[in-house]
């Protein structure tokens, strides 16, 4: 996708379109798609099982989720927050302000005062809501922004394990997680809270794949290794994660192509926009606005 509109929806993939929403609400909208007034059904049931559907009958909910280990956050009529399952039945009410996906067993969600914490897939809370905001857990750790709105992270019994004394925080990926210092400069800290790569960079993106993109003061685009080494120099006006051994780039004349993890261009930057490989394939859309699917090659595939 296209790296500088990735970086300005980090926090909010997509912003909520209603009159009844309030701003607080569509800047907590962040990773799950908005489904307007989605019905969820059920499939016809057994005698067996009728009870079970009976307590999963049609409901337009304002809001549905994309589901995550088996769960679906979903919004109802007050805006309201709850859990649902893929039968379509509500397991958790809905009580939240906002609620995140589960990621490994625990949901962020959202309080009455503003607040957040994380519950289980029984709805109980396991941390308490006192954070201002928080991410989801990713290899244990979950980072949390406190009052002096400060980042740090806590594991899953909800003690802080890196102190809040980040200006900002990604999630780790790969052992390591992104932080921005009081001088509006990037590094990188491992789960000590040790800083292991310096805040050098103007921005920089997760671990991938063993590499991490890195934005230079000149608005470039590269790549470092764990060690902080720049291993593909900064010279691409926008960049994109690794994905089966390449990665999209955009050049100096706002064309997309493909690199490898030397650098090298192996597939020529001729597309109006490129989307990440998967499956041995990636999207790609010319200047005339079509789409296509292309191979490692580059060749168009039907």
């Amino acid at each position: 996708m296209i790296m500088k509109n990735k970086l300005t929806i980090r926090l909010a993939l997509l912003v909520v379109c209603a009159l009844s929403i309030n701003t607080t609400f569509a800047q907590d909208v962040r990773q799950n798609p908005v489904v307007k007034k989605q019905t969820t059904t059920t499939k016809k049931q057994t005698p067996a099982s009728t009870k079970q559907a009976d307590q999963a009958t049609n409901h337009k909910w304002n809001y549905v989720g994309d589901y995550h280990e088996g769960q679906a956050a979903v919004a109802d009529d007050n805006w309201k927050f709850g859990f649902i399952d893929k039968t379509g039945k509500l397991v958790i009410p809905c009580q939240w302000k906002f609620a995140y996906s589960f990621h490994e067993g625990q949901a962020a969600v959202k309080d009455a005062n503003g607040k957040w914490g994380f519950i289980d897939k029984t709805g109980q809370v396991v941390i308490p809501c006192q954070w201002n905001s928080a991410g989801d857990f990713h290899e244990g750790l979950a980072w949390v922004k406190d009052d002096n709105d400060k980042f740090g992270f806590i594991d899953k019994t909800g003690t802080v394990v890196i102190p809040c004394q980040w200006k900002f925080a990604y999630s780790f990926h790969e052992g390591l997680a992104a932080v921005k210092d009081d001088n509006g400069k990037y590094g990188f800290i491992d789960k000590t809270g040790r800083l292991v790569i310096p805040c050098k960079w103007k921005d920089a993106l997760s671990f991938n794949e063993g590499l991490a993109l890195v934005l230079d003061d000149n608005g470039k685009w590269g790549y470092i290794d764990k060690t902080g080494t720049v291993v593909i120099p900064c010279k691409w006006e926008s960049a994109d994660e690794f994905h089966e051994g390449l990665a999209a780039v955009k050049d100096a004349n706002d064309k997309y192509g493909f690199i490898d993890k030397t650098g090298k261009l192996v597939i020529p930057c001729q597309w109006n926009w490129a989307g990440s490989f998967s499956e041995g394939l990636a999207n790609v859309q010319d200047f005339n606005d079509n789409w296509f699917k292309i191979d490692k090659t580059g060749k168009v595939v039907k």
